[in-house]
């Protein structure tokens, strides 16, 4: 009955209500007794099996898995231990309800199976119900809890998946008195037989068993589950290597790939870790040096056990080459003979250490594209150039004719000057005569070895003097000591030895005035 003031009519609506339920509870029948038996009986033939099944395979689990995989499976049957004492718990719970009141029905007679007093209306009634009082709503109580506690063993992702009736709400439906009915008050309230509250009772005990069935399939399955969702598929081509030369074939593998669109592992480059999105990472590095780059990437993906495994890539390589054109002048191909000739080469894609240069007249040495090239005669030579493109095989990457010449020769100079005036001062302080290169690249030193001179004084005859060495001594000396302003010294068969060993006659000689200091 409800709670509060009740007008007259409603507490004899009330009264005819009660007298109604009493009528007919004492004119249950055994054909509906019988049947709730036959269902109780079915519910625990059922709930048996599930158990069976279930003991089963947590311990081929044990045996197996466990075993073999220890990592992994101790997590997983960690948590279904945890599911079935929560299941436990609430079954014993009930258990020992149903207990109660079967044997305050006197019992089970050993020669019907039944329960004696199994059409009792009040025994359940006043245990379980009382009204508001009894024990159902302890009861309730742990099943709810039992539920939650259940889904909360479950990963997130998991908890749509499993579905079980194990609930215990209380009604949103008024009764014709117009109040609601609770839970307990709707399965054991007034009217409640005995032997339909024991049914009532094995039922939620399926209902348990259900959803710890259901909980440890789950986490039985967690064992074989794929460590991640592939539902993104691409395809891919991968090359070691986007530059290739004329006669080398182009390779690549083409195939298809997939990746969990889903969930962003963890993965780094080299220790820094990259930016994902659906799954995926990218690696952006800036290319503000030359050379040769290598990198290695990991992806660690959490485990179902919430370890983590590491996958990492094969090692990567790339190489950062500078912008360039190169322009070739065809008349400045030239090697000269006795000095040694600078040469840089490079091939677009191809490491410099992996450059082989070789030539067909002189000799080259040098590596990682700075070479030193020196010819000692001829008139034209051939430099090859090749490469090691893969382990073990070399390819030819062309060739360059070049022309041979001999060093420019120098010009000789008197006190700094080839011609024209000098000051007294400055002459007679020469030891020697000088030879150098003008406006030439190379650095190479030429020495006077030889020379004949003439001083012409004014109103004198011409003093002609010889030098077999190059050097001032002797008369030559004397001569430009006596030096005075207005004397024109020349010197002529001027010879000099180079430093690439060649001893040269020089075309043009020297003709000097002297003039006051």
């Amino acid at each position: 009955m409800a709670g509060g003031k009740e007008t007259p009519r409603q507490k004899m609506i009330g009264i005819m209500y009660l007298v109604l339920m009493a009528m007919l509870a004492l004119n249950v029948s055994d054909t509906i007794l019988n049947a709730f038996s036959i269902i109780n009986n079915s519910l625990k033939t059922s709930t048996s099996n599930v158990n069976a099944s279930l003991t089963q395979s947590v311990s081929a689990f044990e045996q197996t898995k466990l075993k073999e995989n220890p990592v992994k499976a101790k997590p997983i049957l960690d948590n279904i231990k945890k599911a079935q004492k929560l299941a436990g718990e609430l079954e014993s719970m009930i258990q020992a309800l149903k207990d109660e009141i079967i044997e305050k029905g006197d019992g089970i007679d050993p020669e019907t199976g039944e329960i004696r007093k199994r059409d009792d209306l009040d025994i359940s009634t006043h245990v379980i119900w009382n009204e508001g009082k009894g024990k159902g709503y302890e009861l309730q109580k742990k099943i709810n809890e039992t539920r939650e506690k259940l889904i909360a063993l479950l990963e997130p992702r998991d908890r749509s998946s499993v579905s079980f009736s194990l609930e215990a709400n209380d009604s949103k439906k008024r009764t014709t008195s117009g109040t609601k009915s609770d839970w307990v008050q709707s399965n054991f309230g007034d009217g409640t037989p005995l032997t339909a509250a024991v049914t009532i009772l094995s039922k939620i005990q399926a209902d348990s068993k259900n959803a710890e069935n259901a909980v440890v399939r789950k986490f039985l399955s967690k064992m074989d589950e794929a460590l991640v969702n592939l539902d993104k598929f691409t395809a891919v081509a991968v090359s070691p290597s986007s530059y290739v030369i004329q006669g080398t074939p182009y390779t690549s593998e083409v195939f298809l790939t997939a990746y969990d669109s889903q969930h962003n592992p963890d993965i780094t480059v080299n220790g820094a870790k990259l930016p994902a999105k659906e799954g995926r990472g990218l690696y952006t590095v800036s290319t503000g040096r030359e050379g040769e780059f290598k990198w290695k990437g990991k992806i660690s993906v959490k485990q179902v056990d919430g370890s983590t495994k590491t996958y990492e890539t094969a090692e990567q390589t790339y190489r950062v080459a500078r912008p360039s054109a190169v322009v070739s002048p065809d008349k400045m191909n030239v090697f000269y003979i006795g000095v040694p000739n600078p040469v840089s080469v490079s091939a677009p894609g191809i490491p410099k250490e992996k450059l082989r240069v070789s030539m067909t007249t002189g000799s080259i040495s040098g590596a990682n594209g700075a070479f030193t090239v020196k010819v000692s005669g001829g008139s034209t030579t051939t430099v090859s150039v090749s490469a090691e493109t893969s382990p073990g095989k070399v390819q030819s990457l062309g060739t360059s004719n070049f022309r041979i010449k001999r060093v420019p020769d120098p010009y000789a100079t008197f006190a700094g000057s080839a011609s024209g005036p000098i000051g007294r001062s400055a002459a007679v302080n020469v030891s020697r005569l000088e030879a150098a290169l003008d406006n030439f690249d190379f650095e190479l030193k030429f020495k006077v070895v030889k020379f004949n001179i003439a001083i012409n004084k004014p109103g004198q005859d011409p003093l002609f003097y010889s030098s077999p060495d190059g050097s001032f001594s002797g008369q030559i000396r004397t001569a430009i000591n006596r030096l005075s302003p207005g004397d024109v010294v020349s010197f002529n068969s001027i010879v000099v030895n180079g430093e690439d060993g060649s001893t040269r006659q020089l075309k043009t000689g020297i003709n000097v005035v002297v003039r006051g200091n």
